[in-house]
C-alpha cells in the first residue's frame, strides 16, 4: 500500500518524550485508517533516542548535519508519504489530533500552518514574552514584508505536500528553516491554509533547545535579509531623495529658513545622504542577485527585468557618465583656481563644486565596481562533484 502521510519529528536527545509523541502519532494513524508512517530525523542523539524510536515503530533517518532545519529536511527526504506533517518531539504538540491538517491537505492545500493562538496555549506552555511580544511582532512583520496569510508565523506544527516541499527548495539548516518555509511558500504563491492547534507545556525535565532571544533574533534577521527591498532599497531611495532635494536647493546659494542659514556644511551632509542611499540601493540589488544565485529565493519576473536592464555594460556606461560629470566639475574647479592665479578662492563657490564633483566621481566608481560584482554573482557555474570517500 502506498504511504499517504508521513509524520515527521526532529530529534536531538529526546528520550524523555519521544516515545509518547510516536505513540500518539501511531494512534492517530490507526484511528483514522490512514496509510502512514512516523519518521524521526535524528541529529546525533546520544541518549538512546534512536533505539526508542525504532522500538516504538518509527523509522529513523540519521542526519549528520546539525540543526533543526537539517534534521527536518533529511527526514522529509527519507519519508515516503504524499503528505507530511511535522512537529517537535518534546510532547508540546498533540500528534493524536491531526485531522484538520489532513483534511486541508486532501482539499488541495500546499502548506497547512497550525495556529496556537486559535487552538489554545496551555498554562506554562509559552513564556509571556514570546506569547505577547515575540510571536505577534514577528508574525506581523512576516505579514507586512511578504504578505503571508499567517497569524502564527512560527508554529512548529505544520503540514505540506511532498511536491510543494520539493518546490520550495529550502536551503537553511537552523531555526531559520521555519521562516524560510513560510516565506518561500508565499513567494511561490502556494495555497497556504491555517488551522487551529494546541500547545502544551514541554514534557521534558531539561531546558528546551529553544533560546527565545537568540532564536527570535535569528528569525528577525532572516526575514530582513530575505527582504532586501525593505532592508536596503526603500530606505536607500528615501535617503537619496532627501539628499538630492535638499542638496539641489543649496547647490547655488545658501538657504534661510526662519532665521536659520543653511549653507556648505548642510550640503556636505546632503552629499553623505546621497552616498549612503546609493550604496543601500546597490546592496539591495547585489543581495537579491546573491539570494537568487544560491536558490534562497526564486528568480522573479521583476528580478529578470532588473538583470536585463542593469547588465555589466549598462552599469559601466552609467559609471562612465558619472565619472565624466564629476571630472568636468573638477576641471571647472581647477579653472576657477587657475583664474585666481592658484591663490585664495571664494570658499562657498569652490566647496560647492568640490562636493558635487566628489559625489559624482564616488558614485561612478561604486557603480563600476558593483557592476562587476553583480556580473560575477550571475555567472552560471556547474556544481562541484562530491569529494571521493577516504579509504
Amino acid at each position: 500500500m502506498s504511504v499517504e502521510l508521513s509524520i515527521i519529528m526532529p530529534c536531538l536527545n529526546e528520550a524523555e518524550t519521544l516515545e509518547r509523541c510516536i505513540a500518539k502519532a501511531m494512534a492517530f494513524l490507526a484511528a483514522s485508517g490512514i496509510s502512514g508512517e512516523v519518521v524521526i530525523g535524528d541529529n546525533g542523539s546520544t541518549d538512546g533516542s534512536q533505539e526508542i524510536a525504532r522500538r516504538a515503530g518509527a523509522r529513523v533517518v540519521d542526519v549528520p548535519v546539525r540543526g533543526y532545519g537539517a534534521a527536518l529536511y533529511g527526514a522529509v527526504l527519507g519519508a515516503q508519504g504524499r503528505y507530511c506533517i511535522m512537529g517537535d518531539s518534546d510532547d508540546s504538540y498533540d500528534f493524536s489530533r491531526l485531522e484538520n491538517f489532513v483534511a486541508a491537505l486532501r482539499a488541495g492545500a500546499d502548506l497547512v500552518m497550525g495556529n496556537r493562538f486559535k487552538g489554545g496555549i496551555r498554562p506554562g506552555a509559552m513564556p509571556w514574552k514570546n506569547r505577547y511580544i515575540g510571536n505577534p511582532a514577528l508574525s506581523g512583520l512576516g505579514r507586512f514584508l511578504f504578505r503571508a496569510p499567517i497569524a502564527d508565523f512560527h508554529c512548529g506544527m505544520r503540514g505540506f505536500s511532498r511536491d510543494a516541499f520539493m518546490a520550495m527548495d529550502l536551503r537553511t539548516t537552523g531555526m531559520e528553516f521555519a521562516s524560510e518555509m513560510v516565506i518561500k511558500a508565499t513567494i511561490l504563491r502556494m495555497n497556504i491554509v491555517e488551522v487551529p492547534t494546541t500547545l502544551d507545556k514541554d514534557g521534558r525535565s531539561r531546558p528546551p533547545h529553544l533560546r527565545p532571544f537568540r532564536d527570535g533574533w535569528r528569525h528577525l534577521r532572516f526575514m530582513l535579509l530575505f527582504s532586501p527591498n525593505w532592508l536596503f532599497f526603500y530606505p536607500g531611495l528615501i535617503l537619496m531623495a532627501a539628499g538630492l532635494a535638499a542638496g539641489l536647493l543649496l547647490l547655488a546659494n545658501p538657504v534661510r529658513v526662519d532665521g536659520l542659514r543653511f549653507s556648505v556644511g548642510t550640503l556636505i551632509y546632503c552629499a553623505m545622504l546621497i552616498e549612503v542611499g546609493f550604496q543601500a540601493v546597490l546592496f539591495a540589488l547585489l543581495s537579491r542577485a546573491y539570494a537568487v544565485q544560491e536558490r534562497l529565493v526564486p528568480r522573479s519576473r521583476r528580478m529578470a527585468l532588473v538583470e536585463r536592464v542593469f547588465s555589466l555594460e549598462s552599469g559601466l556606461a552609467l559609471a562612465l557618465l558619472l565619472l565624466a560629470v564629476g571630472g568636468g566639475l573638477a576641471l571647472d574647479a581647477v579653472s576657477l583656481w587657475q583664474a585666481a592665479r592658484f591663490g585664495a578662492l571664494d570658499v562657498d563657490r569652490i566647496t560647492r563644486l568640490a562636493i558635487s564633483s566628489s559625489v559624482a566621481i564616488s558614485l561612478g566608481f561604486e557603480t563600476m565596481f558593483s557592476s562587476f560584482l553583480l556580473s560575477t554573482l550571475k555567472l552560471n557555474v556547474r556544481a562541484l562533484p562530491a569529494p571521493a570517500a577516504e579509504t
